[in-house]
């Protein structure tokens, strides 16, 4: 028994320093790795497919939160001034955390505003008629542009592997691709005279642009959420969801849907209420856990909705 214990200690000796060489990278490597640091979780997500393991990559966005108005805490904002590149949406997009990004930017930070590398549309109608409409993601031909930008400015941090980062871009293009194929095919299913829009707020003009929609209108008059709308603006838009005779209107899943509801009820038309995944990413099981997620649920709940 005693000729055993010395070869029982040698091998548990030899297990562990095994383990604590499989270890020993892990605890070092975020530490090794750039830093990308990304505002909005849409943007977080697609960035991360791009990158791969070549950076970390932090999102600063909750799951569900919303875009316009979240806020960060004085520990993240100081990973704006450490990160090797920071990602942003732009386009006014978020209003909480402007402020942290001008910072950034006088301090010198690397940024890439995603915003800046589309062609943005303007807002076509309401308050914001003719400013820049800072959701581009609903147009997934729109995000192979930040593709491109993305793969472009991770290329230049030190550290980087531009041949992996050009083969995860590459992978991630074509998921796009299929993705867009999808929603021409689900859209065209759509008759004609269903092919119209309405939601808590301005969310979806690059999709209707892309896929041939009309917008009937929004809620919440402006480009933002932290607008509210007029009892004048809720008859217009009641008027105008009766002259379009649109079967379903929809409401964003990070926010109440109760202005729609309300403009359901005022409009007095048989009209149904759908959520939809807009401005931001749900939490793992809920329905949208990436974009890819996010866009096909959308897809099949408006064209479910619009062909009743």
């Amino acid at each position: 028994m005693s000729a055993r214990r010395p070869m029982l200690i040698v091998a548990l000796a030899v297990a562990s320093f095994a383990l604590a060489g499989c270890s020993a990278p892990d605890q070092t490597s975020d530490a090794d790795r750039p830093q990308i640091v990304v505002t909005t979780n849409i943007l977080g997500d697609v960035v991360g497919e791009i990158v791969g393991d070549e950076a970390e990559v932090i999102t600063l966005m909750r799951a569900n939160a919303d875009p316009h108005s979240f806020e960060i805490s004085a520990q993240e904002a100081a990973l704006l001034g450490d990160a090797d590149l920071i990602v942003s949406n732009g386009l006014g997009l978020e209003e909480g955390l402007q402020q942290h990004l001008d910072r950034a930017a006088d301090a010198g930070a690397p940024q890439l505003v995603a915003g800046d590398a589309v062609e943005a549309l303007p807002y076509a109608s309401g308050d914001a008629a003719g400013t820049p409409d800072p959701h581009f993601w609903t147009d997934p031909g729109t995000m192979l542009d930040v593709v491109d930008a993305v793969e472009q400015a991770a290329s230049d941090i030190d550290g980087v592997d531009a041949a992996r980062l050009a083969e995860h871009a590459a992978g991630y293009r074509s998921e796009l691709e299929t993705l867009d194929a999808e929603m021409t095919e689900a859209f065209a299913a759509i008759p004609q005279g269903h092919r119209a829009l309405v939601t808590n707020h301005h969310v979806f003009g690059y999709l209707a642009d892309r896929y041939d929609f009309r917008v009937v209108g929004a809620a919440i008059p402006g480009g933002t959420t932290l607008a509210a709308p007029s009892a004048a603006d809720l008859q217009e838009l009641s008027d105008a969801i009766t002259e379009a005779g649109v079967p379903t209107i929809f409401a964003e899943s990070s926010q109440p849907d109760r202005l729609v509801q309300v403009l359901a009820s005022e409009a007095d038309i048989d009209v149904n209420v759908e959520e939809l995944f807009t401005e931001s990413l749900t939490a793992p099981g809920e329905g949208a856990e990436t974009y890819l997620e996010m866009m096909r649920a959308n897809t099949a709940r408006i064209s479910e909705g619009l062909t009743k």
